[in-house]
Order: C-alpha cells, then structure tokens, then sequence
C-alpha cells in the first residue's frame, strides 16, 4: 500500500506524464493498495473548477483506502515542523507535515513530487517513492 500524495494525483488528473504518474498508473494496473487521507482529498477536490470534472474526480478516488487521522496526527505534524525547523529546514506548507505524519503512523511509503517530502524523509521516518 501507499499513500499519493496532491502533487501526484494533480499530475495524474491534469494527464501529465512524470515518473511519479507513470508509477501511479501501473499501480492501478497492478491492482495495488492506494491511499488516501483527508487533508489529501481536500486538496484535491478544493482545487476543481468544473462541477462534472469534480464529481469524476471523486468517484475516482471513492475506492482508495481511507487513513484516519487523529489529534495524535496533527500533534505528530507540528512536532516533525518544529523538529525539521530545529535543523534549519522550514517546510512550506502545513499540510505536508499532517500527510508525512499520517503515513508514519499508518507505515506506509508517500508518492510525491514536492521538495518539502524529500526533506521530510532525510530527517524523520516518513518513507518515501521518489524519483
């Protein structure tokens, strides 16, 4: 199983090809787990203007295993942002930190193309598939 991350599914919908997408693709393919989680599902779904491109979208991801998120997560986020910030790395966006705590505390590896994931990954146990 694995956890994809906005930036990959917004490549994915828009039909671009990277190598995040194509390894996307041969999951679905293959039949294997995909995961979703809510902040996810928000940024996926808050940035579709057309209203039958969004109820296609949330179809599409109506199947994708649903990780759940507690206080204890977004307690695990603000400690991986003041820990990475300790060590000089600030990362951008909040969100990242809940996704990165939502796939340590469910072990699963993020699909991402966002720089802030690779930083996440050298300094805390958030495993990652990058290219």
């Amino acid at each position: 199983m694995m956890l994809v991350d906005t930036s990959v599914w917004i490549d994915f919908f828009a039909g671009r090809d990277t190598p995040q997408v194509q390894h996307l693709e041969q999951t679905i393919l293959d039949g294997g787990d995909i995961a979703l989680c809510g902040i996810i599902l928000t940024e996926i779904l808050q940035g579709i203007r057309d209203d039958a491109q969004y109820r296609r979208v949330r179809e599409h991801l109506q199947p994708l295993i649903p990780l759940p998120m507690n206080e204890a997560t977004f307690i695990h986020a603000a400690e991986l942002f003041r820990q990475l910030r300790k060590q000089g790395h600030t990362i951008r966006k909040t969100n990242d930190c809940i996704i990165a705590a939502t796939a340590i505390e469910h072990s699963v590896p993020l699909l991402h193309n966002d720089r802030d994931f690779d930083s996440l990954s050298q300094y805390t146990e958030l495993e990652t598939i990058s290219y």
